[in-house]
């Protein structure tokens, strides 16, 4: 299974302090569900203790929202959230 990720969602990653490696892991691991248009979101959280956008928080939610190519999935888009 290959994951790759769409111009867009490289964008939303960059823009909303996500990595490439945390939307792969969240993927392969994540809890899947059904989305809108026929695509699979997935979702995951990771430990953060970090700052973001001056607010501490402890965790980092990743949602990838995909499409399966054969064997293969295509992320069109990726939201985070932290708590």
């Amino acid at each position: 299974m290959t994951i790759r990720c769409h111009p867009h969602a490289l964008a939303r990653m960059e823009e909303r302090g996500t990595s490439e490696e945390e939307v792969i892991e969240t993927v392969k691991a994540g809890e899947r569900f059904a989305a809108k248009f026929g695509r699979t979101g997935f979702r995951r959280n990771f430990a953060f203790g970090e700052t973001w956008r001056g607010k501490q928080f402890n965790t980092k939610q990743v949602e990838a929202y995909a499409i399966q190519e054969g064997t293969d999935w295509l992320v069109i888009t990726v939201l985070t959230r932290y708590f």
